[in-house]
C-alpha cells in the first residue's frame, strides 16, 4: 500500500498514525515532491471532484472531471490528501478512519 502524504498537513500525520496503529505496513509517497501524473490520478478511480480540494481552487467547481485530472496534474497542491493506495482500491483519508475500510 502506498499513502499519498503531505507531512505537513495535520490530517496526513493523522492518518499515518491510524494506519500504524493498525499495524498497516505501507510506503509513504510525498506527492508534492513526487507528482502523481494525469494517469496516476485518473487509474484511482475516484471521482475528480473527490480528489480536489476544493477549499484551495472554488472555481473549479464548475469545471469537468477531465478539467480537473488536468488542473490536479498541473499542480499536486489542489489534491486532497492523504489519499490510500491499496490492492481493494483507494480512498482519501478525510477522516482517516476512512482508510481503515482499506486494510
Amino acid at each position: 500500500m502506498t499513502l499519498w502524504h503531505n507531512p505537513r498537513c495535520s490530517t496526513s500525520r493523522r492518518a499515518v498514525e491510524v494506519l500504524q496503529a493498525a499495524g498497516a505496513e505501507f510506503d509513504i509517497r510525498l506527492y508534492l515532491q513526487d507528482a502523481p501524473s494525469r494517469a496516476e490520478l485518473t487509474a484511482l478511480g475516484l471521482p475528480a471532484a473527490q480528489l480536489l480540494r476544493r477549499k484551495d481552487a472554488p472555481e473549479a467547481a464548475t469545471f469537468s472531471a477531465d478539467q480537473i485530472f488536468d488542473l490536479l496534474a498541473a499542480d499536486p497542491r489542489l489534491i486532497e490528501r492523504p489519499i490510500l493506495i491499496a490492492p481493494a482500491g483507494a480512498a482519501v483519508g478525510r477522516p482517516p478512519e476512512a482508510l481503515l475500510a482499506l486494510l
